[in-house]
């Protein structure tokens, strides 16, 4: 193994939680009732109260605390009735993801906002890779403090909930090697759930998108969750996204800017 591959799973291990062995049995009822008396006392929100008892399950080793997700290298691919629901929204951009930030599924509007983070190279598109690592980000995320704060407090989260996930483990890894913007962030320790709001993006085509989403998880043991995304009506951003269709529905120029075939 290398010194760079070293590095980061140096990295990956020190910033995530690990599992200590248990030394006595402990009382679900009262571990949780303590967890609770803590969150209230520290006046925790919810998705720093979910985030205590996250690790409180990794420490405990057990599935008492809090409902387990799913394996964290499990391979998630969408069903094709998911396709259908997503090729179905014509009007607004979607996209499934993941904990983890990789981008799994979007509809037709979807790819066409998300085509930068779609060029990656790898072929395995992510958000946190592109936000760190890519230097359209910057512009096509005009608030970029905003948007990095939030990916890592979401890749946080997630470590409380998948704290043995090893591809998790290897992209905290990267990250902290080769971003020290990411690295402070990382040792900030923040954590967040963020379900509905207004993002504003700078698509490369179609200029400025000031647009509300919804995220909703999927009932999935993958941990795998949906966003929707829509335009305040008559407003320039509906206007947008009605010539983001427009370029979307050329094969052609989509291709070009995302580096696939037609």
């Amino acid at each position: 193994m290398d010194s760079g591959a070293r590095s980061q799973r140096r990295l990956a291990g020190a910033a995530l939680p690990q599992r200590r062995p248990r030394t006595c049995p402990v009382s679900y009822t009262h571990l949780a009732s303590v967890l609770e008396a803590i969150a209230r006392a520290l006046q925790l929100d919810a998705a720093e109260r979910g985030h205590l008892f996250d690790l409180a399950q990794a420490a405990d080793g057990s599935n008492l605390i809090t409902r387990r997700r799913g394996r964290g290298d499990k391979q998630w691919k969408p069903q094709p009735g998911l396709q259908w629901i997503l090729d179905a929204m014509r009007d607004a951009p979607a996209a499934v993801g993941n904990g983890r930030g990789d981008l799994l599924a979007a509809n037709h509007l979807g790819r066409a906002l998300y085509s930068d983070v779609l060029a990656d190279p790898s072929g395995k598109p992510n958000f946190a890779r592109f936000a760190f690592l890519d230097s359209a980000a910057r512009r096509f995320y005009p608030d970029w403090d905003f948007f990095a704060d939030i990916t890592v407090a979401n890749l946080r989260t997630e470590a409380g909930r998948n704290p043995h996930d090893r591809q998790l483990h290897e992209l905290v890894g990267e990250l902290s090697t080769r971003s020290p913007e990411f690295r402070s962030r990382w040792s900030a320790h923040d954590v967040r759930i963020h379900s509905s709001g207004t993002k504003h993006f700078h698509h490369s085509v179609v200029g400025d998108l000031i647009l509300a989403y919804e995220t909703v998880d999927l009932r999935t043991d993958a941990g795998v969750s949906m966003t929707v995304y829509a335009a305040e009506p008559g407003s320039p951003s509906e206007h947008g996204l009605q010539l983001l269709a427009s370029w979307a529905s050329d094969p052609i120029a989509t291709a070009q800017r995302t580096g696939r075939c037609v």
